[in-house]
This record gives structure tokens, C-alpha cells and sequence, in this order.
């Protein structure tokens, strides 16, 4: 079974950080799509590892990602 998550990559340094907000798994890499990768990896893990229980507390059926216009004195 497949679903389609959410992951958000931000540049650190000099590597990528990359994160599932719908489960809060946070993972990294060197470029784009080795975090992304990453990500993948330890997204997958969780669901094979986690119980039921922690799967269900964990789990949002929404994330969204949005432009935030903000001022800036």
C-alpha cells in the first residue's frame, strides 16, 4: 500500500533537512534528493516499527504548505 505524504526541504548549511510534518520524522542529506531519500527511508521505518497506538496519536490527514507574508522592522 502506498500513500502520499508531505516533505518539506530547507537548505542547512551545507546539506538539505527534510521533514514529514503528518508524523513529525525529520531526516537530512547532502543534496535535495538524498534527504529526500532519507526521508523516504526513515518515513517507511516508522510505519514498519511504530504500534497502531503511536501510528494514530501521530498521524495528521492534512499539511499544508503555504506562502506567510509577515513585516519585518
Amino acid at each position: 500500500m502506498t500513500r502520499t505524504l508531505t516533505a518539506i526541504l530547507v537548505r542547512e548549511g551545507d546539506g538539505f533537512v527534510a521533514l514529514c510534518p503528518e508524523i513529525d520524522v525529520v531526516s537530512q542529506g547532502d543534496t535535495v534528493e538524498e534527504a529526500k531519500n532519507n526521508l523516504r527511508e526513515a518515513v517507511e521505518l516508522f510505519f514498519e516499527c511504530a504500534s497502531e497506538v503511536e501510528i494514530q496519536d501521530r498521524l495528521r490527514t492534512e499539511a499544508f504548505v503555504s506562502p506567510l507574508e509577515v513585516e519585518i522592522a
